[in-house]
C-alpha cells in the first residue's frame, strides 16, 4: 500500500489550509489524520469511515477542521480553518483497512507526513 499526503505549508494565525491524502493498493475502511508537534505525543485529529457517514474529531479541532473523503478516488481531505499556533505539527495520514472499531491500534498504513506551521 501507498499513502501520500500533500497540502501542508505555513500560514498566519487565523488562516486556512487543506490537506489531502491518497491511498492506493489497500482497502480503506477508516482514514484519518494524526499530528505530532515537536516535543509532544502523537495525537489523533480526525477520522472518517468508509462511506463518509461518520466523522470523529479531537476536541481541540472540532468546529474548525472538517474531514471528508472522495470514495471513488480513495482520497482523504482535512479542511483546517481558523488555524492557531498550537496546530503547528507534522500531520500524518493513517489508513485502517479492516472492518474494526476506529482505533490507532488498527491503523496499518501511514503516510510520511506533511508539515503545518501556524505563525503568531
Amino acid at each position: 500500500a501507498q499513502v501520500m499526503e500533500s497540502g501542508g505549508g505555513s500560514v498566519p494565525t487565523g488562516g486556512s489550509l487543506t490537506l489531502s491524502c491518497t491511498a492506493s493498493n489497500t482497502p480503506t475502511f477508516y482514514m484519518g489524520w494524526f499530528r505530532q508537534a515537536a516535543g509532544s505525543e502523537h495525537e489523533g485529529v480526525a477520522a472518517i469511515d468508509h462511506d463518509g457517514k461518520n466523522a470523529y474529531y479531537t476536541d481541540s479541532v472540532r468546529g474548525r477542521f472538517t474531514v471528508s473523503r472522495d470514495m471513488e478516488k480513495n482520497t482523504l481531505f482535512l479542511q483546517m480553518n481558523t488555524l492557531k499556533p498550537n496546530d503547528t505539527a507534522m500531520y500524518y495520514c493513517a489508513v485502517q483497512p479492516k472492518y474494526a472499531p476506529c482505533s490507532r491500534s488498527n491503523v496499518e498504513y501511514w503516510g510520511r507526513g506533511t508539515q503545518v506551521t501556524v505563525s503568531s
